[in-house]
């Protein structure tokens, strides 16, 4: 099984201006993809046991890492001036120089983290609109 350091990890995210920007400078962590799929229950009288059927990909990236408001590359541009958008922008997310994963997603958390002692950090959360695509 190959392993892989994180310092090979890429991720990008749409700006404003509609081309996709590489974050993975500022980052410090990466979470959530591929994503989650919901499961509806099925159960019916008379079964021994609970029974579940496949629905809905349900998906959440979480991202964390170093603030800074560069003028149309760093996070606090790209993220924040996410929250207003009216579409779901485009997202890739390169694990290892191979594999790639795909789609849109809306910015639905943006936080901008001090804390005594630290450097100033954000945190976003983005909700996958749609499916995630594999490649």
């Amino acid at each position: 099984m190959a392993k892989f350091n994180s310092r090979v990890s890429v991720f990008k995210f749409d700006t404003t201006g509609d081309s996709l920007t590489d974050v993975s400078a500022y980052l410090t962590e990466i979470s959530g993809l591929p994503g989650e799929r919901e499961l509806i229950e099925s159960t019916t009288i008379g079964d021994a046991g609970r029974e579940r059927e496949p629905n809905l990909e349900n998906g959440m990236i979480r991202l964390a890492g170093f603030y800074d408001d560069t003028a149309t590359t760093g996070p606090d541009e790209i993220f924040g001036t996410q929250l207003t958008h009216t579409s779901a922008m485009n997202f890739e997310y390169y694990p290892d120089a191979t594999q790639k994963y795909s789609g849109t997603a809306w910015v639905r958390r943006y936080e901008i983290t001090t804390r005594v002692g630290e450097m100033v950090g954000f945190t976003v959360e983005l909700e996958v609109n749609g499916q995630v695509t594999r490649a």
